[in-house]
């Protein structure tokens, strides 16, 4: 695991730091929260052309990596949109990508406009009452209960899924099924027959998800990206990248609440002496560092495992996805009370990254879920 960036990703970075600085500031994420907006459709596609959807693409489908090492950089924006509580389908987005980018060829069309933002596909993975169970292995008692029956010239679709990020303005939606066989994957428009999109509600004011109600709803068998093992492989991809990024973007909105917290008692006096003098709150701090320093070497670590190789990469994304999921909470909620009664108003904007953080932990599994991941991994290589 290389710690240092390169000079092109060093740029890449920044270039997003000041594109999410100039055209999503905090004010114009809380006008969004208000008016019940997730994303601006023409802001998404101005950040298409910034390369965020390109790094999982092929080459002839518009993609590309600045670096040859596409998760690192996917984590450098996931960690921007973190530090500026930003809106966006960013990892569902790239989710999807994830597994599209091996999918048998027929694609090339909507894998490019995907890329340069011309359509939302939201991957839709998640079932109601229920975790993460069904993404590592959808067969067998994990199989998804949304039923994919064939029908002589596809497929019919019925069921539920929910916590479909981005959901309410997607075009398409990346949607895991059972067939009477297999483990199937499909892309469903979001305006086809028997199709109902129901907003759901989140802690985050920006990233939002949905609940999507399948009755019935034909799909052709060319809509078909995945089935059987490959549609295994894909969704463990797709897994690997949404937790990865979802970690990354968790680091980032850490980052600035404890930046803000750390001004806060170096501003603040109390009997002559600024805050930040007094050794409980010296100690305090001291944790809160450390811990965030290890919460982005883990994430660090598992965007570098996703690029060297993402056969092995399940345990490191586990790591990351839970030791941050942990940690974060923790650091947000004592920034909180580090700023006192301003810390829980409306006003201040710490609670905007209080959310973000919140949300992320439960998206693409709980840090419980990751770590049970874990020990059954390690019980498999005993």
């Amino acid at each position: 695991m290389t710690l240092d960036l390169t000079a092109d990703q060093r740029l890449f970075q920044q270039t997003a730091r000041e594109f999410l600085a100039e055209t999503v500031p905090v004010a114009t994420v809380r006008a969004l929260g208000a008016a019940g907006t997730g994303f601006d459709r023409r802001w998404w596609s101005a950040a298409t052309e910034l390369g965020w959807t390109a790094m999982l693409v092929a080459d002839e489908h518009g993609g590309g990596s600045v670096s040859g090492r596409p998760f690192t950089e996917l984590a450098l924006i996931a960690g921007e949109l973190g530090r500026a509580c930003a809106p966006g389908p960013f990892v569902t987005t790239n989710a999807a990508l994830a597994g599209l980018a091996s999918a048998a060829a027929g694609f090339g069309d909507t894998i490019a406009g995907v890329a340069a933002g011309e359509q939302v596909v939201a991957w839709a993975v998640y079932e109601p009452g229920r975790g993460m169970e069904a993404m590592y292995a959808p067969s067998g008692d994990s199989q998804p209960q949304v039923r994919a029956t064939p029908d002589g010239v596809g497929y019919r679709l019925t069921g539920t899924k929910d916590r479909v990020e981005s959901g309410d303005q997607a075009d398409l939606f990346l949607v895991t099924a059972s067939s009477p066989d297999c483990a199937i994957q499909l892309l469903v428009p979001a305006d086809a027959p028997g199709v109902t999109v129901s907003p759901t509600w989140t802690l985050d004011l920006v990233r939002r998800t949905a609940r999507i109600d399948f009755d019935g709803v034909a799909v052709p068998a060319g809509a078909v990206t995945h089935t059987g093992p490959a549609a295994t492989a894909a969704v463990r991809a797709q897994l690997h990248t949404a937790a990865v990024l979802t970690a990354a973007e968790i680091v980032g909105a850490t980052e600035v609440a404890l930046e803000a917290t750390l001004g806060w008692l170096n501003d603040r006096f109390t009997f002559g002496r600024p805050l930040a003098s007094y050794q409980a709150l010296k100690h305090r701090m001291a944790d809160s560092k450390t811990w965030l320093e290890a919460c982005r070497a883990t994430a660090t670590a598992a965007a570098a495992a996703c690029d060297d190789d993402p056969d092995t990469a399940d345990e490191a994304v586990s790591v990351a996805k839970s030791y941050v999921g942990a940690k974060a909470p923790v650091i947000g909620q004592d920034c909180v009370q580090l700023h006192g009664g301003i810390g829980v108003t409306w006003e201040h904007d710490l609670h905007l990254y209080l959310r973000r953080i919140g949300l992320g932990r439960a998206l693409y599994g709980t840090p419980e879920e990751h770590r049970r991941r874990i020990t059954d991994l390690l019980v498999a290589a005993a």
